[in-house]
Order: C-alpha cells, then sequence, then structure tokens
C-alpha cells in the first residue's frame, strides 16, 4: 500500500497558538534571502514619498509660519500634526542600514526638495512682515536653539518612527509628530528670517535644522539595526559605516559652523546710547562789598549813598516728569513670561525673565524700533535695567509718544 505524498504548506499566522504567533513576530527579518528581500522592498515602499508628502508638507509649513508670526505656540503645534509621516527621514536611515546607495540618494533628496517647500514658504511669510510691525519673534528665536530637551523629543520622534513604520505604517504616525516638529519648525524660522531680513534666525534655523536630520538620520540606522535589519552584502557594511561617520563629522562640523555664523556673519546689533538728563548747578549768589571813598577835610561833611543789595537769584524747580509703570501681559509668549535684556535685540543676552502682572517702570521717553519691533528701557523690581518687547506691556500711565 503506498502513501500518497502531500505538500507542506506554511502554517497561516492566524491559525498559530499564540505562543508560536509570539516567537514569529520577534523575527524581523528571516533567514531566507528572497523573503528578507521581500520584507525589504515593502519597507522600502513605507518609506517612499509621495505627493500627499509634499502637498501636507507645504500646509504643515504654511500654519507654523502663522504660529511663529503670531507667536502662537497652538499653531505651531497644529502644524506638526497636520504634517505628513516623514518617512523619507526613515528611508535615509534604511539606505544607511542596508548599504543601498541609490535608496540613500533618493530618500535624502526628497527629504530636501520638502525641506525647500518648507523654507519657501517661511520666506513669503516672512515677506508680510512690514505689514505686522508689532511683532515680537519670541517663539521664533527660541525655536532656533539647540537644546537637551530639543535633542531628547527629536530622539524620541526618530527612534519610535523607525521603530514603528518596520510593522505597521498607521502605528508610526503618532511619534513621527515629534520628528515633524523638530524639523519643520526650524526651517520655516530660517525662512521667516531670510524673507524677513532677521538676521539671527535664518542661519541659525537652517543650521539647528541639518544638525536634527543628521542626528534623525543616525538614530533611526541605529533602531533598524537593532530591530535586526543587516545589510545583504559585506559593502552594505561599508557603506552603513561611512555614512555613520559622515554623520558623525556633520554633527561636528555643523555646530561648529552654526558658531561661526553667529559670531562673525551675524550683522551688529545697534545698541541705543541714553542721552544723559541736563542737571542744574546752583551758582551762589554775588556778595555785596561796600567801597568807602576818602573824604577831603571839608567844614561840611557829604553824605555818602551806600548801594543797596542785590536780591539773590533764586532756581525755579522743573517739574519732574510722572513715572510710567507698566504691567506685563505675555500671555502668548507660550507661558515663558517677558525677558529683559541686555540690548535691544532678541539675540541678546537674557539678564532677567518675568512672570505675567509683573509691573515695572519704563524708563525710556519713546521706544526703538529695531527688528521689527518695538524696544523700551525699563526697571524692574529687583532694580535689573534692560531692554523689553514694548508689545508684552500694558501701560497704567501712558507716557507721551508711547
Amino acid at each position: 500500500m503506498s502513501i500518497q505524498k502531500t505538500e507542506q504548506e506554511p502554517d497561516d499566522p492566524e491559525q498559530l497558538p499564540p505562543a508560536r504567533r509570539r516567537r514569529s513576530k520577534r523575527l524581523l527579518l528571516p533567514k531566507d534571502v528572497d523573503e528578507q528581500s521581500k520584507n525589504l522592498g515593502v519597507l522600502a515602499h513605507r518609506t517612499s514619498p509621495s505627493f500627499d508628502f509634499f502637498l501636507f508638507t507645504i500646509f504643515s509649513a504654511a500654519i507654523i509660519s502663522a504660529g511663529l508670526l503670531f507667536n502662537a505656540p497652538a499653531l505651531i503645534v497644529l502644524g506638526a500634526i497636520v504634517a505628513p509621516l516623514m518617512a523619507p527621514v526613515v528611508g535615509i536611515s534604511l539606505g544607511t542600514v542596508t548599504g543601498s546607495v541609490r535608496f540613500f540618494l533618493r530618500s535624502l533628496i526628497s527629504t530636501l526638495i520638502a525641506g525647500g517647500l518648507v523654507f519657501l514658504i517661511g520666506f513669503l511669510a516672512g515677506t508680510s512682515i512690514n505689514i505686522f510691525p508689532s511683532l515680537s519673534f519670541e517663539q521664533a528665536t527660541y525655536h532656533t536653539q539647540l537644546t537637551w530637551y530639543g535633542f531628547l523629543v527629536l530622539a524620541f520622534g526618530s527612534i519610535l518612527t523607525a521603530a514603528t513604520l518596520v510593522n505597521s505604517e498607521k502605528n508610526a504616525a503618532l511619534p513621527s509628530v515629534a520628528l515633524a516638529y523638530q524639523l519643520i519648525v526650524p526651517l520655516t524660522t530660517a525662512g521667516i528670517g531670510f524673507g524677513g531680513k532677521i538676521n539671527h534666525l535664518w542661519p541659525d534655523g537652517l543650521v539647528v535644522f541639518l544638525i536634527y536630520l543628521a542626528w534623525a538620520a543616525l538614530l533611526g540606522a541605529l533602531t533598524l539595526a537593532i530591530k535586526g535589519l543587516r545589510p545583504l552584502t559585506l559593502f552594505g557594511y561599508t557603506l552603513g559605516g561611512v555614512f555613520s561617520l559622515i554623520g558623525i563629522t556633520l554633527i561636528v562640523g555643523l555646530g561648529g559652523f552654526g558658531t561661526a555664523i553667529e559670531s562673525r556673519i551675524a550683522l551688529p546689533t545697534l545698541i541705543p546710547t541714553i542721552t544723559p538728563s541736563p542737571t542744574f548747578t546752583i551758582t551762589p549768589p554775588p556778595t555785596n562789598t561796600q567801597t568807602f571813598t576818602p573824604i577831603p577835610p571839608t567844614k561840611t561833611t557829604t553824605p555818602t549813598i551806600s548801594p543797596s543789595k542785590t536780591p539773590t537769584p533764586t532756581n525755579t524747580p522743573s517739574p519732574s516728569p510722572t513715572p510710567v509703570y507698566a504691567i506685563i501681559d505675555a500671555s502668548n509668549s507660550g507661558g515663558e513670561g517677558a525677558r529683559i535684556r541686555s540690548e535691544s535685540s532678541f539675540n541678546a543676552e537674557t539678564l532677567a525673565i518675568l512672570r505675567n502682572g509683573t509691573m515695572i517702570q519704563i524708563l525710556s521717553d519713546t521706544p526703538v524700533e529695531q527688528e521689527h519691533a518695538s524696544w523700551v528701557y525699563v526697571i524692574a523690581p529687583d532694580g535689573t535695567e534692560g531692554w523689553m518687547v514694548q508689545a508684552l506691556l500694558v501701560v497704567a500711565t501712558p507716557a507721551p509718544n508711547w
């Protein structure tokens, strides 16, 4: 009796026991080269940009530009939420890990094209600064600075976006918001600074974007390597190492480049001088001296008239100017309060940060126009003197020319 041979079909993942199903999910890449190539092809398709990617990038940049112009953090967050899935950034990491030069360049060029669109939207928004002369740019200045919590948000977005994009495209939408926030906002700020001719915004924002992009690609590549993605050839390992070294070099080099731009390329800020008020000097009154004229002896004495005393001139005190007090109202600056700076510039050193409702005294008679904002010289309750944006103050006793 002959036994009929039957073909063994692979087990259906939905019909496997729970234990075997969990073990199969742990194996990200199968050992078979053909099946591994198939999975890499699926992941490469997920990280490839589409028309919707560029369209929603434009929408996101427009909303973020409005938030930066009007100092509205809520609009900036909304723009990051509207941003598309940052799949091409993960594509740069995938090309680095797998050693595919062609895919790496395609993802990098797609990311740079999207970045060019973001910069263009910011540039157009910056050209409209003259329509709104009372803009303060507190949020724009804040997003052109490298901070440790900014790197923390970037690492969170890069690692989770790359890790979740391997398994599902939908699950990566939430961490991609953090990645979009750290990449699109600084680049939009650079465009606004370039279009509005604000020197300290456009070079600093561009440097921050490039550094964050290099970090995102490196962290994404490390995440994909930990998840199990490996180059199929020895050339892939070599190319991945070269790209990693280039990324680290960019991080160090661009950091120094940003310092050079800030100290050499940015134009010097005009420092207004305070004209001293005239002081009154009291001149002592002239003393009356009596001169005696010798009289020749005669029989009759001629009386002499002594000079009368001249009244002493007195100084009439001029009325002292009424002190002008104002209350800080920085409710649109993200809850950070108002900053007292050493100069009338957003790039100047911060001397103190005062909370909303703090009463300060205004020392300058007229505001100083600098960097599309009006600045006044104030003194804080603790004696700190410096410059503050006029738009952040509510004046109780308006001064002349206010």
